[in-house]
């Protein structure tokens, strides 16, 4: 199977890239391929995370494995895993420091052609930005102090 995946980089352009991937291809190299058709500078921390219809973010696929927990790696998780368990939105952040965020969609899964090489870039709209858009993150914290509403005694720490 070859499955057709539009990822949107989320800014106020239209930087949009459609691809063809085989559903035996890793994150890894979904990672890479997205690196590559959006001239991403290699080299930067990333992670996959699956979201729902609203695009709400979901579990963690990691580029590494930085805790002693089973986290699933972008090297050992197939597409064809996730995709075929109705898994179909992810959200992508590209280098944790800049925040370059994308929305990766299953838009097909179609027939392998045989006389079509996969993997290709089939749709090409827009250049990135020279800066990552800005993000802000809201918390669900509805006040500022992270240890809660009682003063922080600061001696305490010495």
């Amino acid at each position: 199977m070859i499955y057709r995946i539009r990822i949107i980089l989320d800014c106020d352009e239209d930087v949009i890239r459609d691809i063809e991937i085989h559903e035996n291809c890793s994150f890894e190299e979904l990672h890479l391929l997205i690196i590559k058709y959006f001239n991403l500078e290699k080299g930067e921390m990333a992670s996959f995370y699956i979201s729902d219809d609203e695009w709400i973010q979901g579990g963690e696929i990691t580029l590494e494995n930085f805790e002693a927990n089973n986290q699933m790696l972008m090297r050992d998780t197939f597409l064809n895993t996730l995709f075929n368990d109705g898994k179909k939105k992810f959200i992508y952040i590209y280098d944790f420091l800049k925040l370059w965020t994308f929305f990766v969609d299953v838009l097909e899964i179609s027939e392998k052609k045989n006389s079509v090489t996969y993997p290709k870039n089939i749709f090409s709209n827009g250049s990135l930005p020279e800066e990552a858009p800005k993000k802000e993150f809201i918390s669900d914290n509805k006040t500022n102090d992270i240890f809660g509403d009682d003063e922080l005694d600061y001696d305490s720490f010495y």
